[in-house]
């Protein structure tokens, strides 16, 4: 993925779990989305046009469309108020993916960034449950998750990327991981508090009446 691009990933994703915790109104959230989208579907039409079957620069530019498919389909949903249960069912598509190319990753010795792409399917596989299942419970969990990989993955990663700073090892493979998962726990932690604080705020009215 480009690190233009990768910097892009982490504005879309923060802005997307802002919207999924309820910050951002969905509308206001697909502006950014149709613009990362429309960037990440005709960046690597162009790259492959010039590709002349290279297998790592078609790998790269197949990653790009995953995203910006997603993101793309995100914008529409809110524009339109079509259901989402395609866009779930699409994210099952695209972290299974996802898991494919962190081992990709690994072969080509790079496994920080096959990291980021678990992380990634585990993003997307809560889309899954959340869009495609319909459980409602998981929004913000999966918009905390959002909002904390948005960064780890995407933002930070771009800009030691710009600055010409990348360096991928075990060790640091290990360290995003664990901090990966802590974002994993945080987000279970929090949307378990806000399911537990709307249940309560339902539950009021029915206990003053008895």
């Amino acid at each position: 993925m480009s690190n233009v691009g990768l910097l892009y990933v982490g504005a879309v994703l923060f802005i997307n779990g802002l919207m999924l915790i309820g910050v951002i109104p969905g509308k206001s959230a697909a502006i950014l989305n149709f613009f990362v989208g429309g960037m990440q579907v005709v960046f690597p039409t162009i790259v492959l046009i010039q590709a002349e079957n290279d297998p790592g620069i078609i790998l790269g530019a197949a990653g790009l469309y995953l995203f910006g498919f997603t993101y793309l389909y995100v914008g529409i949903i809110q524009v339109t108020g079509v259901s989402g249960e395609g866009l779930g069912w699409f994210s099952l598509f695209v972290s299974a993916c996802a898991v494919v190319i962190g081992f990709i990753q690994l072969t080509l010795q790079d496994p920080v960034f096959a990291v980021i792409w678990w992380i990634w399917a585990v993003l997307w596989f809560l889309f899954f449950l959340l869009l495609g299942l319909g459980m409602e419970s998981l929004a913000h969990t999966t918009g905390w998750f959002t909002i904390l990989i948005s960064h780890l993955t995407g933002t930070i990663p771009a800009f030691v990327l710009l600055l010409g700073r990348y360096e991928s090892n075990v060790p640091l493979a290990l360290t995003l991981a664990a901090l990966g998962s802590l974002a994993l726990l945080i987000a279970i932690t929090l949307g378990r508090r806000r399911a537990a604080a709307t249940e309560a705020e339902e539950s009021t009215p029915a206990q003053l009446v008895t």
